[in-house]
């Protein structure tokens, strides 16, 4: 049986802006369909660099990388970038923010309507749909970025830490939710978090990162089969498994000065 290629693949990938020191080092990474990785590490270590490289933003300094096959910016249309802010035009209400993908693509006008409101539907905003920005909470925000990525089917998904300035509680139901949308609609997430708790709810792998230059640290599988409930973070399994990856956290964390 013919082994299936990878979405994302990473060989000896170096980055450095202009003369500066390397930003990333070394970075040999698989990400297979349907994983759903999540990057942690301590500050500066390029964990968001690491998805600027894939959306075709930033080019790499040494080494390879490819997404579904080909060089990132041939792969724009087969993904979506969700950053911490929502990214919302504050003048299109959240039905007009999430056509926006579907307008610039030239998709007919009834088109992009029934689109736009089946993903605001989807992420539980239909009532919502003639909100403008200011209007909206973080969360529901969020959830009207969240429909406009998911407008165009991405096969990739990168999320920048986008729940990272929520509350504990949005945060948690959020992390649900997208969970929910994945089985819905399936794709591949690489997401970037602070938080060690969020990356043991949300994937199926964590890779550790340190800094100076930025590199793989270490590798964490999570076996806790999807859906997953939100009593999975009150088990003891669960907790080993933040205790574990909070053990290699610390093996990176700077030394204070």
């Amino acid at each position: 049986m013919e082994a299936v290629a990878p979405i994302v693949n990473f060989t000896s990938l170096q980055k450095r802006y202009g003369d500066g020191p390397l930003v990333l080092d070394g970075i040999n990474l698989q990400v297979q369909r349907g994983d759903f990785i999540t990057f942690i590490g301590p500050s500066g270590c390029g964990k968001s660099t690491v998805l600027k490289l894939v959306s075709g933003l930033s080019p790499w300094t040494v080494g390879e990388l490819s997404v579904a096959g080909v060089k990132p910016r041939q792969a724009r249309d087969r993904q979506a970038f969700i950053f911490q802010d929502a990214t919302l035009l504050p003048w299109l209400t959240a039905q007009h923010n999430v056509e926006l993908p579907l307008r610039l693509r030239g998709v007919p006008a009834a088109e992009r309507v029934a689109k736009a409101r089946q993903m605001l539907e989807l992420v539980g905003l239909g009532a919502a749909s003639g909100y403008y920005p200011r209007q909206l909470s973080g969360g529901m925000k969020m959830r009207v970025s969240i429909a406009r990525a998911l407008t165009l089917a991405p096969q990739l998904l990168l999320l920048d830490e986008p729940f990272g300035a929520l509350d504990e509680m949005t945060r948690n139901r959020l992390n649900e939710e997208l969970l929910a949308l994945r089985a819905k609609a399936p794709f591949t997430a690489m997401f970037v978090t602070h938080s060690v708790a969020e990356a043991v709810f949300l994937s199926n792998r964590i890779v550790v990162m340190a800094a100076n230059p930025g590199r793989l640290h270490a590798e964490v599988a999570v076996d806790f089969p999807y859906p997953r409930a939100p009593e999975l973070r009150e088990r003891p399994e669960f907790q080993a498994k933040v205790n574990e990856v909070s053990h290699l956290l610390h093996q990176v964390e700077p030394v204070p000065a």
